[in-house]
């Protein structure tokens, strides 16, 4: 198998439906970054077991370095 490279294109409006048939000739997959953050949000843990200050904790460590 070929290896994959992601890339991040920005394409104008007007240009898309051009951009769509030339990925499904091509065989290439494309998503907009709102379809990516949406998948990435449905597929996460729905019940994590912390508590809101473990949460805290981890938020003021990566945000202070604490």
């Amino acid at each position: 198998m070929e290896a994959v490279l992601d890339i991040r294109l920005s394409v104008p409006r007007t240009e898309m439906k051009f951009f769509r048939e030339l990925v499904a000739k091509m065989g290439w997959k494309a998503e907009t970054k709102e379809n990516a953050l949406q998948q990435y949000i449905t597929s996460r843990p729905k019940n994590v077991k912390l508590s809101d200050e473990e949460i805290l904790s981890e938020l003021y460590a990566v945000r202070y370095g604490k």
